[in-house]
């Protein structure tokens, strides 16, 4: 969204049990003849329109990973959001990100807290799954992952992939070639974990084993030493600095300054017949990734997201860096990062299909799709920018007026969505043959 865009208001916060409003009256009745009577409003009036307006699928199961990220979804499923534009969402906390592309192409979740590569790889039928066109009609955050590496790298001086390729270079000499971790092998920590690597001259498939870990199983693993570093989403390498096992060698916005990161996933066959669902759905999502972005409501945020049924974690891990505030555990003072996670501002919500293209590029550059990607008839039909934008016009908001924007990771590279195979093909590390 633009300057203008993040001027709108958010949402205010569910009243407690002491203070109901009359609008919260309203909103526990609106299904009932109370609620329509109480309001002034005539029979078949159901949130902002009437029921023949309303979703088509009312009854919307969504599909999150215990990760900070997930907060819009949580947010708008606690403030009332969902219900507010006709939904009565249930919120399926899953085990692993394959549990979540598989619920999805099964039906049995019709939208998803999902990983940007996910949606393409469904839809090619790469890496073993099944062929399943997935849909990505807005992001739902920005920013806000990491690099975390165990306490002994720290102690050996491990500050960069530069400085680790010493040492990934002798235990591969002895036999016993260094264990990283990322999340699926086609999502976004994957992408990062394999980055950052190669941006050090190690090839994450020749010279590392790197190996897939649900993310809340990531800190566990580390701490029985199955693997020298994982890229994850928060809470879970703050987690590991909590428990004194592992530092924060890079994030994620050190790599890639106001990157994507998760996404609203469905599939396509659920976006096209169900048109008034998904535009209920983006709007309660942009409302409560406004409210998200008021700093003050953060630690109410925090609190909710850290509940057993979402992440199972105590607030104070997650409250910091959601805050901006960043312990890397390295010995280093806190800092305040300005790329800190994003929920709405800084046009976080709006889906470019360059991204697509970029993620389509390093698919090629590693090996997992073969020479000849459509990539311009891919993005196009997995990125839906015109879902974004009809639901912010609705609420008022701005959007890009292009689709496509040049990017420049940490390593100086840009990559230019008109010419991905080029791109692709000019790393010095790639496994392109």
């Amino acid at each position: 969204m633009t300057t203008a865009a993040m001027t709108s208001a958010p949402p205010e916060p569910a009243p407690d049990s002491a203070s109901v409003t009359r609008r919260t009256v309203l909103q526990r009745t609106a299904q009932t003849g109370l609620g329509l009577l109480l309001a002034g409003l005539p029979q078949g009036w159901v949130g902002p329109v009437y029921a023949a307006d309303g979703p088509e699928t009312p009854q919307v199961r969504i599909g999150i990973i215990a990760l900070t990220d997930c907060a819009s979804i949580v947010m708008a499923h606690e403030l009332g959001l969902f219900k507010q534009y006709g939904i009565e969402a249930t919120i399926s906390k899953e085990a692993s990100w394959a549990v979540i592309r598989d619920r999805l192409a099964l039906g049995e979740n019709q939208a998803s807290h999902l990983l940007l590569g996910m949606a393409y790889a469904s839809t090619m039928g790469l890496l073993g799954a099944p062929v399943k066109p997935l849909v990505i009609p807005m992001y739902l955050n920005r920013n806000g992952q990491a690099i975390t590496l165990a306490k002994t790298l720290l102690t050996k001086g491990v500050t960069s992939p530069q400085t680790l390729k010493p040492h990934v270079d002798a235990a591969k000499k002895a036999g016993a070639p260094m264990i990283f971790a990322m999340t699926f092998p086609s999502g976004t920590h994957a992408m990062w974990m394999r980055y950052w690597l190669a941006a050090g001259g190690i090839n994450p498939d020749k010279d590392v084993t790197l190996i897939t870990i649900p993310p809340p199983q990531m800190v566990a693993n580390m701490k029985v030493g199955k693997m020298e570093g994982f890229c994850v989403g928060e809470p879970w390498n703050a987690r590991a600095i909590a428990d004194g096992i592992g530092y924060t060698v890079t994030t994620t916005q050190q790599i890639w300054p106001d990157h994507p990161e998760k996404v609203l996933g469905m599939t396509e066959e659920f976006a096209e017949k169900n048109p008034k669902t998904v535009q209920a759905l983006l709007r309660a999502l942009l409302e409560a990734g406004q409210y998200i972005d008021k700093l003050e409501n953060r630690p109410h945020v925090a609190e909710v997201v850290a509940r057993p049924q979402y992440i199972n974690t105590q607030k104070e891990v997650i409250l910091g860096r959601l805050l901006g505030q960043y312990d890397y555990g390295d010995g280093r003072p806190p800092e305040q990062d300005r790329y800190y996670m994003t929920f709405f501002d800084r046009q976080t919500n709006f889906p470019w299909k360059s991204h697509g293209i970029w993620w389509l590029s390093q698919f090629r550059r590693w090996g997992m799709a073969k020479e000849g990607v459509d990539y311009a008839g891919l993005s196009n039909r997995v990125h839906r920018p015109d879902l974004c934008r009809m639901a912010a016009k609705d609420l008022g908001l701005d959007t890009p007026h292009t689709d496509m924007r040049q990017e420049t990771l940490f390593d100086g590279i840009t990559f230019d969505p008109m010419q991905p195979e080029a791109y692709a093909r000019a790393f010095a590390i790639h496994n392109i043959v």
